[in-house]
């Protein structure tokens, strides 16, 4: 990518404490001072030991936390850039809906709406006709592996990684500018691991940029344009992945 092409996200200073409320209003830090940047057709893989605050990070940036300090820049498809840390919550869900996705490892739906129309509902929040939108949900189902007896079914039916691959599928329906991921694969057989693996390889090739948290050595290895360590809630490295994978100054908390 030509290195002066303005990044689709550019995180600058961002500070994230949590209050506990039932231990004396004691506050955690969790993020202190992240700066990192994802350019458009770049996968930037998050890594770290447990609370590193690679997950938080990943929820501020899609704005289901609010951030306690600096910047997330967002550059949107006209070209504008918006700091979702600031903007009205009205302005974070339209562009969740339209340029901005988030797949993670649990399903969170209305219990009552059959699988295909959750996931053709994501692609009208994204702007498709509802006729598109249900030929796109077939399509993204097919290719994740539902089989169609199940497309009629409530997901609260569907085991954990038939669940996980409705998520994705209601996530790419209508590929975003950013694409954030936290463990997508983490309940998939090999099989659908694989068709997903490709899935997020297509979009990245297409031009979606993608943060992520992977514990899986090797998808890592395969997706990541770059690793970036996080530890005490700050950035302590960065670079490719057979630089950062293979240190030992690093506690990555990955399956090798």
């Amino acid at each position: 990518m030509p290195a002066a092409e303005e990044p689709v996200l550019a995180v600058r200073g961002l500070v994230k404490e949590f209050t506990l409320h039932l231990i004396d209003g004691r506050r955690v830090p969790a993020l202190d001072g992240v700066d990192l940047d994802v350019h458009a057709g770049e996968h930037v893989v998050l890594a770290g030991a447990s609370g590193a605050g690679k997950s938080t990070l990943l929820r501020c940036v899609y704005r289901t936390y609010l951030p306690g300090g600096g910047e997330v820049l967002f550059r949107r498809g006209d070209g504008s850039r918006v700091d979702l840390a600031a903007l009205p919550d009205a302005e974070v869900a339209k562009l969740r809906g339209r340029e901005i996705g988030y797949v993670s490892q649990f399903l969170k739906t209305e219990p009552r709406k059959a699988t295909a129309d959750v996931v053709a509902g994501a692609g009208v929040a994204r702007g498709m006709s509802a006729g598109d939108a249900r030929s796109a949900a077939a399509d993204a189902l097919e290719r994740l592996n539902i089989e169609r007896k199940l497309w009629a079914m409530y997901p609260t039916v569907l085991s954990g990684g038939q669940k996980q691959r409705v998520n994705l599928a209601s996530g790419l329906i209508s590929p975003p500018r950013l694409l954030l991921l936290d463990e997508p694969v983490s309940a998939l057989d090999p099989v659908n691991r694989e068709a997903v693996l490709g899935l997020i390889e297509r979009l990245t090739g297409a031009g979606v940029a993608v943060l992520s948290v992977f514990h899986d050595l090797e998808a890592i290895e395969r997706l990541a344009d770059r690793v970036v360590v996080l530890g005490g809630g700050q950035v302590v490295a960065s670079g490719p992945p057979t630089e950062i994978l293979r240190d030992p100054a690093y506690d990555l908390e990955v399956a090798r």
